[in-house]
């Protein structure tokens, strides 16, 4: 009887957390996340939405820095930039959500977001 009592509030707790981690998840109109994400750093964007569904990092073509420099536009910084996705986070009609929703940040930053049912 105490094993059961034991396991049940384990459950009970586990079920509790799981529901606070979905409420957690909300949904932004399209014009909400722009002004409320566009433009910020990447740590405010974590504090807000949580880890991103998936990321990727942008690799530079092989013998672009040549080509670069033959037309006289060598950068003197490198550039990060990187691609956050998120899953059903934006909506665009009642009850319909984008599947995806990509977020571009260049140096830490968010400079452009994208918006797609298809990818």
């Amino acid at each position: 009887m105490k094993f059961f009592k034991k396991s049940s509030l384990a459950y009970f707790f586990l079920a509790f957390l799981s529901m606070n981690a979905y409420a957690a998840k909300t949904t932004y109109s399209e014009d909400d996340f722009l002004r409320n994400f566009s433009g910020k750093s990447n740590s405010i964007i974590l504090e807000k939405l949580g880890n991103p569904d998936k990321k990727e990092q942008s690799v530079k073509p092989t013998g672009a820095n040549t080509i670069l420099a033959g037309k006289g536009q060598e950068s003197s910084k490198p550039v990060n930039v990187e691609m956050w996705y998120y899953n059903g986070r934006v909506s665009y009609a009642p009850k319909k959500t984008y599947k995806f929703t990509e977020l571009t940040f260049v140096n830490g930053r968010c400079m452009n977001i994208a918006f797609f049912n298809n990818k």
